[in-house]
């Protein structure tokens, strides 16, 4: 299997005031391609830090993160605009929808970006759409839509320009369980069933049961990786 995300010893410190606070210390791993990877710990331990820094959301002070081969370092602010337009998917806890789009506007707006014309962007919104079974409700405003349809558009979203990766940011932490628990098989069965490689931050264990490996971050360190107990089909 080809590794693609690879970090190594990257640290971070943010400065308050006069105060160093260390958020990661030297932390190191790598993804497989087609992976569902979990990185699990309690609040405080650099787990959102680090997943800011694998999608080129803001650099760290020193060691190297390689997506796909590149060097996330090496790029200037465009370039990484571009690669993570074209090559990283993210699906955050709050879904970070525009409110005044439908859900097929939301889902379009990255390809249209990408450049692609109205009519193909509208097109593969809609077959996006349709595969995390909103079909029904492409037409709906963010507001018009519950918590757990709302991920779903925010998957949808997230996976439309076939990235390379898709970083989720405690993608159930604003939902009830047994929703929570929805999205998280559905992302499972978009990682099998397209072969997406997933990066999921969580402190959820139950995301964690579904993983094929689970990095256990604590105090801004690698405390162990480990294979996760797979859950057993219905």
């Amino acid at each position: 299997m080809t590794a693609i995300l690879e970090v190594h010893n990257v640290k971070k410190s943010y400065h308050l005031g006069r105060v160093v606070v260390p958020a990661l210390r030297g932390v190191t791993f790598d993804v497989e391609e087609g992976e569902f990877v979990t990185i699990f710990g309690p609040s405080g331990s650099g787990k959102s830090t680090l997943l800011h820094l694998i999608g080129g959301l803001d650099r760290p002070d020193y060691g190297e993160i390689m997506v796909n081969g590149v060097n996330l370092l090496t790029l200037d602010g465009d370039k990484l605009a571009e690669l993570r337009l074209r090559k990283i998917g993210f699906v955050f806890q709050f879904f970070n929808l525009l409110p005044r789009l439908s859900a097929l506007e939301n889902v379009k707006l990255p390809l249209e970006f990408a450049g692609f014309s109205e009519k193909e962007a509208a097109k593969k919104a809609e077959e996006m759409l349709k595969l995390v079974g909103l079909e029904a409700r492409m037409n709906h405003k963010p507001t018009e839509l519950s918590g757990g349809e709302q991920q779903r558009v925010a998957i949808a979203r997230a996976l439309i320009n076939n990235p390379k990766i898709v970083l989720a940011d405690e993608p159930t932490g604003n939902l009830d369980t047994k929703t929570g628990w929805e999205i998280v098989q559905l992302m499972k069965k978009l990682n099998i069933e397209r072969g997406q490689t997933f990066v999921v931050v969580t402190h959820d264990p139950q995301i964690a049961e579904v993983a094929d490996r689970i990095i256990h971050l604590r105090d801004g360190v690698v405390e162990g990786i480990k294979t996760a107990p797979r859950r057993s089909e219905a």
